[in-house]
């Protein structure tokens, strides 16, 4: 997890924005590669066609607004979260985690509506909750100023 930041790469430059709108049929399987960028049948509903997010996007536990629609763009990359709890059960347990494949890609930090974040781990810093700290939500390498990862596993869209 403090690996540097090198070592999770997007899968492909092209990853940020999906293909054009989402395809029809979700239902067969053989039609799409799982590398491939395109939104998965469950986030189709959450990109417009220009890869940017739909809904706002909401903390799962307090619905405090963490992002406004519109504010990320779409993007895969697969990246190690940590368990998610309140960040002071999450310095007790360090053990732990998800692999995350999909995310909303924030270029500019004050597009947040309400976000918080972690002490630096190696050269990380893990997104939360700014209202009930609640998280990770998401993922900030140092080395990389302006790329902000949130998962949309871990949050909530209205």
């Amino acid at each position: 997890m403090a690996a540097a930041c090198a070592g999770m790469e997007p899968a492909a430059p092209s990853s940020p924005a999906p293909p054009a709108p989402a395809a029809p049929s979700p239902a067969s399987p053989s039609s799409s590669s799982p590398s491939s960028p395109a939104a998965a049948p469950g986030s189709a509903e959450l990109v417009c066609a220009q890869g940017r997010n739909l809904k706002a996007v909401l903390c799962q536990r307090c619905g405090s607004r963490v992002l406004l629609p519109g504010a990320a763009t779409f993007a895969r990359r697969e990246l190690l979260l940590p368990a998610m709890k309140k960040k002071a059960v999450a310095a007790a347990a360090a053990s732990g985690g998800d692999v995350v494949r999909e995310h909303w890609l924030v270029r500019d930090m004050f597009s947040f509506e309400n976000v918080g974040f972690t002490r630096d781990v190696g050269n990380v810093k893990f997104l939360v909750c700014a209202d009930c700290e609640a998280g990770p939500i998401g993922w900030h390498c140092l080395d990389d100023k302006d790329s902000f990862y949130v998962a949309l596993e871990r949050v909530a869209h209205e």
